[in-house]
């Protein structure tokens, strides 16, 4: 039956998700026929759910989380927003106190019929469900698109190319008020052209429909015995031709027979916008949530509310926005759906008035609006009453306690750990990443390269409720689990580096009953561990380690030890390590020294090993003068050693003529210049204010023979590009200009200086006179055939030189 009248048996009211128009007419149906009883497609678990959506907390958009007791990450949502006609329909029956049901396979058997541990299989055409493994990657719900789109299909008979454009055309634009001669008239309709696709295209390619069907058909039935035809069914359209077909109990019954189960549980979690739009993944998504809310919600005119909104969103801006503006964006979107033949404007109207309009032409500022409003970031809330596993209860209450409130959109949080409140929010963070529960991810820092600040930014996102309900199988709150995590992989760990980066995390995190078991599993591992290359990737996190050990004040005394013998053993492997490297490996390694000079930098006077700092003295100058080693790591070995002031400019230039020498290979010499001048620290600078080093480099490169310039060109391109743009033309300038020579300009020895020409320019030194007369207060007849010499001894008073 697809809702002809009360009396010939339930009215089956077949809905899209999340569309308005379906969710008002959904409404208007219900107040006239005034059911007994009200089933609704979803699954039956949820049923001791449902009278928590009457509570004033619960503000769509939420979902229900459902998901294995022991696979916590196969899970599955149905999300419902405030235009979802379930939502609506589940209102309803609370407010008129009529019983209401969900009908739909139970989750059991839908998460256990998930094939594999891939986001999940089970979405069709309309189905309201995101099902899946959530954590791994972005959602738990990326799915591929149905073999047919019912909605697409109708709309090409019509002759339509959008089918959103089709459906607004349709049913959103059509009774706005909800009020209709026959509210059931609709249903019917869109029924029969629902049986006439089924009657083409089968199950559409979807044949655990069936199942479901048939489960639904089951329900309906004992629905039916207990309210008699008194009863309305809200489902997919695409289900009302088989929930109206004339079947067996015991074929549907066959149907169910031998299906996988699984134990399950339920609750209300937070949703978003953002994440019922159909580019998340979401397979029942819409292209425009914020906008279908907005034609919900809206009592009257809506195309001048949306209007008001957006350039209100465009003023936060600061952009320039009256109201002139939007009257005529009002204006021309009535006039394009006039020109179009629309029966009012919709989505595509508004948004070409507004980029007329609003953003003069422009998509930028138009993007903003997608982003804000057309799609929104609106999150919505549970009341703490809905159940949820230990974990997320505890994480709640921090959440509170710290007034960390879960937010859909990016928030930028600057921490003072020198602050209590500041501290525990940076622990709950680092716990909450140790445990995966990704909510906060560390960002650059503003102003500040201090160990006493931290910067984050935050994001939540529905995944993360799955994520914690993972998580809870470590412990009860978020500081037990994410010790006895951190305890498990300290066991586990394979990789020195493993342990260390572990025993950082572990310090961020303050877990002072991990660390023990941390220490034990870092001191096994770095006795057993000769590679140097896994030693000299270890050595870094333990002296950021000993760093905000000072911070958060936590005895760090068996770390500085590991440390020490760490930094001590690589200062004897690593020069015999460096030997006999191809490029990949010599790239690496001269990464991993870089990595050690900062770490005992930082251990300098942290640890008990006097005279460090001079022993890898002693070590880079081994690598820089020894011939067998890699060029890039030889280069890069002076380079830190005149940078530490350990190493004489005579010296370093004396160094690099050896490298640069004319019996040196072109690509040995290039990979000791991508050494010496390459990577962030300031080697552009160098060669600008040491022309003796740039010379060198010149003569060099002259002498490159045209067969093995085209070897070395990828190695200088990718040193040379790295430097900022002011500093390449600064060197391109300096190298057309050729060898310094003595000159006026120069230093008080005759010498040039870098960046100055051999002699004053007279042209160029008499077009400043007039801005320097006025700067000095010379009146006109003081200042009449002044030249440059009278104003350079007029401000000899004030310190400047001529």
């Amino acid at each position: 039956m697809t809702g002809d009248a009360p009396a010939a048996g339930p009215l089956l009211l077949g809905i899209r998700h999340h569309g308005p128009g379906s969710a008002r007419a959904v409404r208007a149906a219900l107040d006239a026929a005034g059911p007994r009883a009200v089933l609704i497609e979803g699954p039956p678990e949820g049923d001791a759910l449902l009278p928590l959506a009457a509570d004033e907390r619960m503000r769509p958009p939420v979902a229900l989380l459902a998901h294995a007791v022991d696979d916590p990450g196969r899970a599955a949502f149905w999300p419902l927003a405030e235009f979802s006609p379930e939502w609506v329909a589940i209102r309803w029956a609370l407010r008129h106190d009529v019983p209401v049901r969900f009908i739909d396979l139970p989750a059991a058997h839908s998460l256990a019929m998930t094939d594999s541990p891939a986001p999940g299989p089970d979405h069709d055409h309309d189905h309201d469900q995101e099902q899946g493994r959530a954590g791994d990657g972005d959602a738990a719900g990326a799915v591929a698109a149905p073999p047919i789109d019912p909605i697409g299909v109708l709309a090409e008979a019509a002759g339509y190319d959008d089918p959103e454009r089709w459906w607004e055309d349709v049913v959103e634009h059509r009774a706005p008020d909800g009020r209709l001669v026959d509210p059931r008239a609709p249903f019917a309709a869109l029924g029969e052209a629902m049986a006439a696709l089924r009657e083409v295209y089968g199950d559409g390619g979807h044949p655990r429909d069936a199942v479901r069907e048939a489960y639904m058909r089951i329900q309906l039935r004992s629905a039916r015995k207990e309210f008699g035809d008194d009863v309305v069914v809200v489902c997919g359209a695409w289900h009302v031709p088989a929930l109206g077909a004339r079947t067996t109990v015991t074929a549907d019954k066959a149907l169910l027979k031998g299906l996988p189960k699984v134990k399950t549980e339920l609750t209300w979690v937070p949703w978003t916008h953002r994440r019922l739009a159909r580019h998340s993944g979401y397979g029942a998504g819409i292209d425009s949530p914020g906008w279908y809310g907005h034609l919900f919600c809206a009592p009257d005119r809506p195309i001048e509310r949306w209007m008001t909104k957006v350039a209100g969103l465009l003023r936060d801006e600061d952009r320039f926005v009256s109201s002139a503006h939007v009257i005529e964006a009002v204006r021309l979107a009535g006039t394009l759906a006039a020109l179009r033949g629309r029966p009012l404007a919709g989505l595509s109207e508004t948004t070409d008035a507004i980029r007329a309009v609003m953003c003069e032409g422009s998509d930028v500022p138009l993007a903003l609006v997608q982003d804000r409003l057309i799609v929104g970031e609106t999150l919505g809330e549970v009341p703490d009453t809905a159940p949820a596993v230990p974990l997320q209860r505890d994480l709640a209450r921090l959440q509170r306690a710290l007034r960390l409130k879960p937010e859909a959109l990016d928030r930028e949080l600057e921490l003072d750990l020198r602050k209590d409140t500041d501290a525990a929010r940076s622990r709950l963070l680092h716990r909450l990443r140790l445990l995966a529960v990704r909510w906060g991810e560390p960002a650059a820092g503003r102003g500040s390269t201090g160990t006493f600040r931290e910067s984050w930014r935050l994001r939540w996102e529905p995944e993360l409720y799955v994520q914690v309900a993972e998580a809870g199988i470590w412990g009860t709150t978020v500081l037990t689990a994410a010790t006895a995590k951190a305890e498990s992989e300290a066991v586990s760990a394979t990789a020195l580096a493993e342990v260390t980066a572990l025993a950082e995390r572990c310090l961020l995190a303050e877990l002072p009953d991990a660390l023990p078991v941390v220490m034990r599993a870092l001191a096994d591992r770095a006795a057993l561990d000769a590679d140097v290359g896994h030693l000299a990737d270890a050595l870094p996190a333990l002296a950021r380690t000993l760093r905000y050990g000072d911070v958060r004040s936590t005895d760090t005394a068996a770390l500085g030890e590991v440390a020490a013998g760490l930094a001590e053993r690589i200062c004897v492997g690593l020069p015999p390590a460096c030997t006999g490297l191809d490029a990949d490996g010599a790239a690496e390694l001269r990464r991993q020294v870089d990595g050690v000079h900062t770490a005992i930098g930082l251990l300098a006077g942290a640890v008990p090993a006097d005279g460090l700092r001079e022993r890898w003295t002693a070590v880079l100058h081994k690598l820089a003068a020894r011939d067998t080693v890699a060029g890039v790591i030889r280069g890069r070995a002076a380079r830190l050693l005149l940078d530490e002031g350990r190493l004489e400019e005579d010296d370093a230039a004396r160094l690099m003529g050896l490298a640069l020498s004319p019996g040196t290979p072109p690509a040995e010499a290039a990979a000791w210049i991508e050494g010496f001048v390459g990577g962030a620290g300031g080697g552009g600078m160098l060669l600008v204010h040491d022309e003796r080093l740039l010379g060198l480099v010149d003569a060099w490169l002259a002498r490159v023979p045209a067969d093995t310039f085209t070897d070395v060109l990828p190695l200088l391109r990718r040193t040379f590009s790295a430097y900022e743009p002011g500093v390449r033309r600064t060197l391109g300038e300096l190298v057309r200009r050729g060898p310094a020579t003595g000159g006026q300009a120069g230093t008080v020895t005759g010498t040039t200086a870098p960046g100055f020409g051999p002699a004053l320019d007279e042209e160029r030194a008499e077009a400043v006179v007039p801005v320097l007369r006025l700067l000095l207060g010379m009146d006109a007849g003081d200042a009449e055939g002044a030249d440059a010499d009278t104003v350079g001894n007029a401000m000899e008073p004030l310190g400047a030189t001529g």
